[in-house]
């Protein structure tokens, strides 16, 4: 019996689907529960204190007060699954903090917040296009010198290598796109910025470039409807194996697909495992 679509693609949601088949059929059709990582959970807590942060009068956006955000993140953070679920030890928990204030304090070193001019934080966009429900949460709308619209994006992992770059802006790309279908501007400018280097990653959206990533969103959108009609979502090992939430039931990891609960798979022939 084939499988039905998720009902919206998201930029982290088309990532899966590329990077590994079988975690995208885990993660968005099956929806199975994943378990927090610290890595994600420390850019949960970075991107709630930056929020904050700019959300402050511009002239109030010091050092100081973004580690007050930070703190006062952290408190809020402290009952949410994604923290709880980490079972950190003391050590453990006063590591993650001090990872957190780290990256807070290395985002002054990439811009002057009080020069920031937001218009949305935490913005949730959606659009239809040819059929497809589109959706996203960019982490800043701004206006630029010029009152141009600018989208940035921040990221708390390690930055791409020159060759992967262009690959990362991808999501970025994304998010521009779906700013001109739901809201019908361009932006002027997209940035990427890695706090853990740090380092800006800035690029301009062009009619060619957005026109290009819808075609390849619809791509990927048929790709997903014939992997769910022949319910073939095959695994793709590689580097996230070593943290991925699935790994018990993949095949290509020595897990069992028939111990996912409530998807009745069985395991793929070893031929469908890609290499």
């Amino acid at each position: 019996m084939a499988l039905t679509p998720p009902s919206t693609l998201s930029p982290s949601k088309v990532a899966t689907f590329r990077d590994c088949g079988l975690a995208f059929r885990y993660s968005a059709i099956d929806r199975l529960p994943e378990a927090p990582t610290v890595a994600a959970s420390r850019g949960t807590l970075v991107h709630a204190a930056l929020e904050r942060l700019l959300d402050l009068p511009a002239d109030q956006r010091t050092v100081e007060r973004a580690l007050g955000c930070l703190r006062d993140a952290a408190a809020a953070f402290r009952t949410d699954d994604d923290f709880t679920g980490l079972a950190l030890d003391q050590a453990g928990e006063a590591r993650f903090l001090a990872e957190a204030e780290a990256l807070v304090r290395r985002y002054f070193d990439l811009e002057d917040p009080t020069a920031v001019r937001p218009v949305g934080l935490e913005v949730r966009l959606e659009a239809t296009v040819g059929g497809l429900r589109l959706r996203g949460v960019i982490d800043r709308l701004e206006l630029g010198d010029d009152g141009e619209l600018v989208v940035t994006d921040y990221k708390t992992g390690r930055a791409p290598s020159v060759q992967s770059e262009q690959a990362r802006l991808g999501g970025v790309q994304f998010y521009a796109f779906l700013c001109e279908q739901a809201l019908g501007v361009r932006p002027a400018r997209i940035q990427l910025l890695h706090l853990a280097e740090p380092l800006a990653i800035v690029a301009v959206p062009t009619e060619q470039s957005t026109r290009a990533l819808g075609r390849r969103v619809e791509a990927v959108w048929q790709a997903i409807e014939r992997a769910c009609s022949d319910e073939d979502f095959r695994p793709r090992p590689g580097r996230g194996c070593s943290w991925c939430s699935f790994a018990a039931y993949c095949p290509a990891m020595g897990g069992d697909p028939a111990l996912a609960p409530g998807t009745g798979t069985e395991a793929p022939a070893p031929a469908l495992v890609a290499s």
